[in-house]
């Protein structure tokens, strides 16, 4: 494996800072501003988020194994289901998160009515990787996944780290049923169903009032949630919450009437018609 390969391999908190860190504070901020937006803006796959329930779908990126293990628990506790977007490259390594998913793990997300999402092999940088290297990640994440678990595949992706160049956003897209990012939001009215918004949990984990306003604002508008983490433990890395912070969530997330379902699940609803009543 070359050096680069091992680069990204590593964890976000762990790699080379992009060349943009060098660059003046006004000129990182405009730069910034391009690499968040640009991609929300071309080649979008349009999709009505038009439901009479609204619905909640939990994610995990990166699969670290605390992620399965306590908010995989949660979940089932719930009788809900939730969405691992999976770098298989990652698997058996440590990262910020903590230890990342094993094989069995993997066996067990589907067993427990989880899905796998894609997440690139390597955890590529979605903005700083060329978009064919990028291309040929997730193409290399398929292929081991069909080799781990024959039958399994990913019908959902995850952008690793950054919002992605818009050919990168293109090309990915073909691969996959719907792609998520970021951005701190829910999708409501007319989404892109390429670029799907996420909420972290991680930067609210302080101030679970926030959450609950946008739960309740999803109940409002019966829009699509997704909401996304890494680890859930009780010591969490940067980029996790507790099990105590994560299981508050759920709970709300449930007495909104919202229907908690994983991503393709949800997508699946949009498309086709309402989930049944539980």
């Amino acid at each position: 494996m070359t050096e680069t390969n091992n680069a990204a391999l590593r964890p976000a908190a762990e790699r080379p800072t992009s060349s943009q860190e060098s660059l003046p504070k006004p000129l990182r901020k405009i730069g910034n501003y391009y690499r968040r937006n640009i991609g929300k803006m071309m080649f979008r796959r349009p999709i009505a988020i038009e439901t009479e329930r609204p619905l909640i779908s939990f994610s995990f990126d990166d699969f670290p194994r605390t992620a399965l293990l306590n908010g995989g628990r949660i979940l089932a506790k719930h009788g809900a289901a939730g969405t691992y977007y999976t770098s298989l490259g990652l698997l058996g390594m440590d990262g910020p998160s903590g230890p990342h998913f094993t094989r069995k793990d993997l066996d067990a997300v589907l067993a427990e009515g989880h899905e796998l999402g894609c997440h690139t092999f390597a955890h590529l940088h979605s903005w700083d990787t060329r978009t064919g290297d990028f291309e040929n990640s997730v193409i290399e994440n398929r292929n081991a996944l069909a080799k781990l678990v024959p039958g399994a595949e990913f019908r959902t992706f995850s952008f690793p780290i950054a919002e992605p160049r818009p050919l990168t956003k293109r090309k990915t897209a073909r691969h996959f049923l719907c792609c998520r990012g970021g951005g701190q939001t829910l999708n409501s009215g007319t989404a892109d169903r390429d670029r799907l918004s996420a909420f972290f949990l991680e930067k609210s984990r302080d101030n679970i009032d926030a959450v609950k306003r946008l739960i309740d604002r999803n109940r409002i508008e019966r829009g699509w949630l997704i909401f996304a983490t890494h680890d859930v433990a009780e010591n969490p890395g940067p980029y996790g919450c507790t099990p105590r912070f994560f299981e508050d969530v759920v709970e709300y997330a449930v007495q909104s009437g919202a229907a908690i379902l994983p991503v393709t699940e949800a997508l699946r609803v949009l498309q086709d018609g309402e989930p049944e009543d539980e």
